[in-house]
């Protein structure tokens, strides 16, 4: 909806649903960063809102494909009436962005046969508009800040070499292929030095290690994979390339394509066509892997 105008509400799965599919028809995956690192706060790289906190799950994704839409480097957003009391105003004519909340609403409900009454909690998805920064004027400088520097991307980086090695995966090296096999419980990688730059290698290991979480001693995730190929397999795939993408946002690196996830594309639009709720259900498994892989860092770090 624009800044003005108000539109006739659609269902909010079938809205950001579309939006993920417009994308994707154009051979776009939305969750490949979107901005670059000129902002001052691209170092994060997930979507923020005004006071810095950071989306999660679905609205990560709607928000990247808007910034994409709309060449956004900025990655902070906010709504209409945030961005007035910071003292800016939303340019007239911009088209805000959809996000979503969870809340349940609650109902009595009578048992036609005793007559007892209870109450049942009803969960639902709420959708307000935001704007990115860079659709509004008059804001204080700082949400407009550039970055001073840029790390070389062909050298490690540090801190993504902590975070992989907290989770204690068995992460093995060579040959040229990535992979996760599930059967044996490890992940297979070429060689750093394989690899076009250091972003790219560690995008693809955020690729791998959110596979790794679906193992049976971890999350568990088991969504009807039975051969190479079908449509457990690309659901699977489409979990793993969000975990990547929330990773990369937390970790500040670059997510770049991968050649041979170009294939996957097609049976994506299939799936989401198919169902427009396994996006939001997608996005879900692949912020628990995030979330999951966080919390070991999180853990040594508070045993330190």
């Amino acid at each position: 909806m624009s800044a003005t105008n108000e539109t006739p509400r659609q269902d909010v799965y079938s809205r950001i649903t579309n939006q993920i599919i417009e994308a994707l028809e154009q051979g776009v995956k939305p969750w490949t960063q979107p901005w670059n690192s000129s902002h001052a706060a691209g170092h994060v790289s997930r979507p923020l809102r005004h006071n810095g906190q950071p989306y999660a799950g679905i609205n990560v994704l709607t928000l990247w494909a808007s910034a994409m839409t709309g060449h956004y480097a900025a990655p902070i957003w906010m709504t209409f009436k945030q961005a007035i009391e910071l003292g800016g105003n939303v340019r007239k004519g911009e088209k805000g962005s959809p996000v979503v909340y969870a809340d349940t609403m609650r109902r009595t409900e009578t048992d036609d046969a005793t007559g007892d009454e209870a109450e049942r909690f009803i969960p639902f998805l709420k959708a307000y508009t935001v704007f990115n920064v860079e659709q509004i004027e008059g804001l204080p400088a700082h949400f407009h800040a550039q970055a001073d520097n840029i790390r070389n991307p062909d050298e490690r980086i540090a801190h993504a070499e902590t975070f992989f090695g907290a989770i204690r995966a068995d992460i093995r090296h060579g040959g040229d292929c990535a992979y996760y096999s599930p059967t044996l419980d490890y992940i297979q990688m070429p060689a750093f030095e394989a690899f076009r730059d250091a972003q790219g290698y560690y995008a693809t290991l955020a690729h791998e290690a959110t596979h790794w979480t679906r193992h049976n001693t971890r999350l568990d995730r088991d969504l009807g994979r039975k051969r190479f190929g079908d449509d457990g397999y690309a659901r699977e795939e489409l979990v793993a390339e969000l975990g990547a993408a929330f990773l990369s946002a937390d970790l500040g690196l670059r997510l770049e394509d991968r050649q041979d996830h170009a294939a996957y594309i097609g049976h994506w639009l299939s799936v989401l066509k198919d169902d427009k709720r396994a996006i939001f259900a997608a996005a879900a498994h692949a912020q628990r892997a995030a979330d999951y892989l966080s919390g070991f860092s999180q853990s040594q770090e508070a045993a330190a």
